[in-house]
């Protein structure tokens, strides 16, 4: 078993990163927090505000995509950065994975959150959902 959590993997342009978790909904809480903490400086957001956020894909690999592209959408759009998530148990259909979040955290502020580098998108590229031991991971790279 893995130790969970996330880390930077080496790639030349972007940002490339691995999550772990027990569970995929474990491993997706630290992407989630990862993708935070390459915007700004996780540590300091505040969890004092509940937003739910909802993902959906046809496959493990597009519900990661979705998840990570509805938090960037967030920060992009309205401006929220979180520093805890709580992700419902992933519900599959024929078709169709389903998950909703408790995001908690904030309206981003500079002075507070400080800014590291521009996340444009979350890609296809390489993203992965692994399990080996009791442990899920995610691999997955950020456009920067």
């Amino acid at each position: 078993m893995r130790k969970t959590g996330y880390s930077l993997l080496p790639h030349t342009t972007d940002a490339y990163i691995e999550a772990v978790g027990v569970t995929l909904e474990e491993a997706m809480q630290f992407a989630g927090i990862a993708l935070i903490d390459t915007i700004c400086n996780v540590n300091s957001v505040s969890p004092v505000i509940t937003e739910h956020i909802q993902a959906s894909g046809d496959d493990e690999v597009a519900l990661l995509y979705d998840w990570l592209e509805s938090i960037l959408l967030k920060f992009e759009l309205e401006r929220w950065v979180f520093s805890e998530f709580k992700i419902a148990p992933i519900v599959k259909s024929e078709t169709v994975y389903r998950t909703v979040a408790e995001a908690f955290g904030e309206k981003y502020d500079k002075k507070k959150h400080g800014a590291k580098v521009e996340v444009k998108a979350a890609t296809y590229h390489k993203m992965v959902v692994l399990r080996e031991e009791g442990s899920t991971i995610v691999r997955f790279i950020l456009d920067l």
